[in-house]
């Protein structure tokens, strides 16, 4: 558009067709390209290539690289990019909105991912970012389009289609938990500390939110708090909503008082997705009559409320 830059991709693919999370890689990728477009001047150029490394008959590797030639970044600052709020201070480019979370996260993305990214930058000059994956190859993919339907299916994942209300306090883990929800099928919200959770979970209504994912340790009001105000709150839904404690030090007396402040389960951080499916699997199958005889005790509440 207004800025004249000019845009060029590169492909060098054996296999088209591989299993991979495309709202992760295209986090990533759009992370990478959006920073090239803001620091490369109008007139200036942005090259995408992508290209397939040798690897193995069941994973292609790929190598992608954003080069552009834009202002570049000095070498103390290529040391913090991917720490999470740095941003280099130039005159001239100030007035520029900064770096921010974009490149910490997209760090964590890629680790996730089980790959990695590198940065080589000359002030002046321009910016090259390479980023390397590997991927399972779909041996199916070519095959008839109708066999890939059924197991596609049956495959869905226990989260899908879920309602989280979450707290966490650091940023970095709330993107990552959210795009991790987001990509298999989950919907959450998020809030930043225990207070914020507790006022928002006064007005929920029933069916909004199917289970709270709660961070233990917060700033403001830590998460054991937070879940006694909800299991005790006006709001009679936290009675039975389950919540989930999430803590980086899973220690039995953490499990203890969590369970005591009224948690029901505890996963550790960063959460294992695998090992959320599991829980929601076991919080899912609960046998339909006690279902039942809580939303009849709800209903009654309500009428004499």
């Amino acid at each position: 558009g207004q800025r004249r830059q000019t845009f060029t991709v590169n492909t060098h693919l054996q296999h088209e067709n591989v299993l991979a999370d495309p709202n992760r890689l295209n986090q990533v990728l759009m992370n990478i390209l959006s920073n090239a477009v803001k620091y490369t001047p109008k007139g200036g150029h942005i090259r995408l290539e992508v290209e397939e490394l040798p690897r193995n008959e069941h994973f292609a590797r790929y190598r992608f690289v954003v080069q552009d030639d834009g202002i570049g970044m000095s070498e103390e600052f290529q040391k913090t990019l991917f720490e999470p709020f740095t941003r280099e201070e130039k005159s001239g480019t100030n007035k520029v909105q900064g770096t921010g979370l974009g490149m910490a996260i997209t760090k964590s993305i890629v680790d996730l991912m089980g790959g990695t990214i590198h940065v080589e930058s000359t002030t002046g000059k321009g910016t090259r970012f390479e980023v390397v994956l590997e991927f399972p190859i779909d041996a199916e993919a070519d095959t008839v389009q109708e066999a890939q339907v059924l197991p596609e299916e049956e495959t869905a994942s226990p989260l899908s289609g879920m309602k989280f209300l979450c707290a966490e306090d650091n940023a970095i883990n709330a993107e990552i938990l959210e795009l991790l929800l987001e990509s298999k099928g989950a919907h959450c919200k998020i809030y930043p500390n225990g207070q914020e959770i507790v006022d928002a979970f006064a007005s929920v209504k029933p069916g909004e939110y199917d289970m709270i994912l709660m961070d233990v340790q917060m700033p403001v009001m830590d998460g054991l708090e937070a879940t006694r105000r909800i299991r005790n709150g006006e709001n009679p839904l936290g009675r039975t909503i389950p919540i989930l404690a999430m803590t980086a030090n899973a220690f039995l007396e953490d499990m203890q008082k969590s369970r005591e402040a009224g948690m029901d389960e505890h996963l550790s951080k960063p959460v294992d997705i695998s090992a959320l499916e599991q829980t929601v699997k076991r919080f899912r199958v609960t046998p339909p009559p006690k279902i039942n005889s809580g939303t009849s005790r709800f209903r009654r509440q309500l009428k004499h409320a």
